[in-house]
């Protein structure tokens, strides 16, 4: 097992992403410590995890307040004995429930989507190319 004895922290765990990379870490052999907003979502992810011969404990986190996750982080590095592994996989626009306008003001830069109008200017100017 790749993962034997090693502890993965996934913010996002109930996701889908996060819960599968979550359920791919525990098969490998990771205790994993899943994050995240909903707890219905997250202990989902976590009797799976468990019902597979896992090892999975969850947590409510918002991943948007830095000190709720360095709380977090530290409760997990202080009882697991460190933090092996550390992946966020929140979906933070679409997630979140934070309107792009305060979350923009939030965070250092968001670049948002190019529209297809956008892509197609761009596109005749390099002449095909980015």
């Amino acid at each position: 097992m790749m993962l034997e004895n090693k502890n993965a922290v996934i913010y996002g765990g109930g996701g889908a992403i996060g819960g599968a990379v979550a359920r791919a870490f525990a098969r490998e052999g990771a205790k994993v410590f899943l994050a995240g907003r909903t707890l219905a979502k997250l202990d989902q992810v976590a009797r799976g995890i468990s019902a597979a011969g896992g090892m999975a404990e969850i947590a409510e986190v918002d991943a948007l307040d830095e000190k709720a996750i360095d709380k977090h982080a530290d409760a997990v590095a202080a009882k697991a004995g460190g933090i092996d592994i550390a992946l966020n996989a929140v979906g933070i626009l679409h997630v979140q429930g934070t309107p792009f306008a305060e979350l923009s003001s939030r965070t250092t830069r968001i670049r948002s989507r190019p529209t297809p109008e956008r892509i197609s200017s761009r596109r005749r100017q390099s002449r095909g190319t980015w």
